[in-house]
């Protein structure tokens, strides 16, 4: 499919504060997971540890906590993974689906999409 990022915006529960980052959109994680730094900076609590399997097969245990994420026209929570620093910011597939939001893999970005409720 190609890899692409885009913008978004990580808030505290509240909505005081945000910081903008380049989110890589990546169907292959379940959840958005932000550097720990940031998520520290703007005061998101952890709530727990969630195991995560990663590329190259290892079990790793990451924290977790829940954020505001800004894109575009639309703010919502979500539930984050408090990621390594070295680690880009992702853009999970739960994301997408909270979001409305299917890859576009010729255009590379997002397109909205209805949900079901079949």
């Amino acid at each position: 499919m190609g890899t692409f990022s885009v913008p978004i915006e990580v808030g505290d529960l509240a909505g005081r504060h945000f910081v903008a980052v380049d989110a890589l959109v990546d169907t292959g994680a379940n959840y958005t997971a932000i550097p720990a730094s940031i998520l520290e900076s703007l005061g998101v609590a952890r709530v727990g540890y969630r195991q995560f399997e990663l590329a190259n097969n290892h079990i790793v245990e990451y924290p977790i906590g829940q954020a505001r994420i800004r894109f575009e026209s639309q703010e919502l929570f979500l539930l984050v993974v408090f990621a390594e620093e070295n680690m880009s910011p992702l853009l999970g597939a739960t994301a997408l689906e909270i979001f409305g939001l299917a890859v576009d893999p010729i255009h590379r970005r997002l397109a909205p999409v209805p949900a079901l409720l079949k």
